[in-house]
């Protein structure tokens, strides 16, 4: 029987831990072919290369597995993957991560590991993006392997809607052991910037982002609920972003006679 063909990115780039921990759980459940930035891209969101060169070269880095690393962002390491690097093979699955840092609620938006997934989701592939909610170098993984495994086990077996991806929320290693999987929503809450003006040692000014996360939702039922009581936090989320449930009232309300005659 053929293995599942696996294809593995992530933002962090492809030297750090997480990818190699996401690597040796994939190889337990199929053939791996790693496509992954060569420095870290965290924050580019769905960011592609227009306008400059793309480079990809090959690596020896993880045992036994096809890898390359890229100059461009998660989506385009996934572009790359499916153009060049798999050519007329097409992954079961791809998974983005494992993540150094949360990427709950609003930050799915901003999130380089959860564009690579996304990516795939567009491209019509399973796809998931696991994250441990621990911004550590050297961060513990050890308690959320076998998750990662189950999880992405279950995908491979019993597949998800078309156009959806996985974001999946790990809490960090506590004392106690995980208490098990939430499938949840995005809760609703955001990042509220403050920018620090700051001046460098020629006395030019510039910026630095700082801030804080706030949490708006009470709800039992979201991410930051199952992180917080020590869940895995799984989220089915589409790429399209349409508000469907807005467009009634827009047709309804707007005064579309005004608007045409003062067009």
């Amino acid at each position: 029987m053929t293995k599942p063909l696996i294809l593995v990115s992530n933002d962090d780039g492809i030297t750090s831990r997480g990818i190699r921990v996401l690597v040796d759980v994939m190889k337990q459940l199929g053939e791996v072919v790693v496509v992954a930035p060569d420095s870290p891209q965290s924050g580019m969101g769905h960011a592609i290369t227009i306008g400059n060169t793309l480079r990809l070269s090959e690596e020896e880095i993880f045992q036994d597995v096809l890898a390359y690393k890229s100059s461009g962002t998660p989506a385009d390491c996934v572009k790359l993957a499916k153009h060049y690097v798999l050519k007329d093979k097409k992954p079961d699955l791809i998974v983005s991560g494992i993540n150094h840092g949360s990427n709950t609620s609003i930050s799915v938006l901003y999130s380089g590991t959860m564009s690579a997934a996304i990516e795939g989701a567009i491209e019509g592939y399973p796809s998931i993006g696991f994250s441990l909610c621990d911004y550590g170098s050297h961060a513990d993984f050890s308690h959320v392997e076998n998750y990662v495994y189950q999880i992405a086990k279950q995908v491979l077996e019993f597949g998800i809607p078309k156009g959806v991806a996985l974001n999946v929320n790990f809490p960090p290693k506590r004392n106690e052991p995980l208490k098990g999987i939430k499938i949840c929503r995005q809760a609703r809450a955001k990042w509220q910037e403050d920018f620090e003006e700051r001046y460098d040692p020629n006395g030019r000014k510039y910026f630095w982002m700082a801030g804080n996360f706030v949490n708006f939702d009470k709800g039992e039922d979201n991410d930051e609920w199952a992180i917080a009581n020590n869940y895995a936090a799984v989220v089915p989320c589409q790429f399209d972003m349409t508000a469907h449930h807005a467009i009634a009232q827009i047709n309804d309300d707007w005064d579309w006679e005004g608007l045409k005659t003062n067009i």
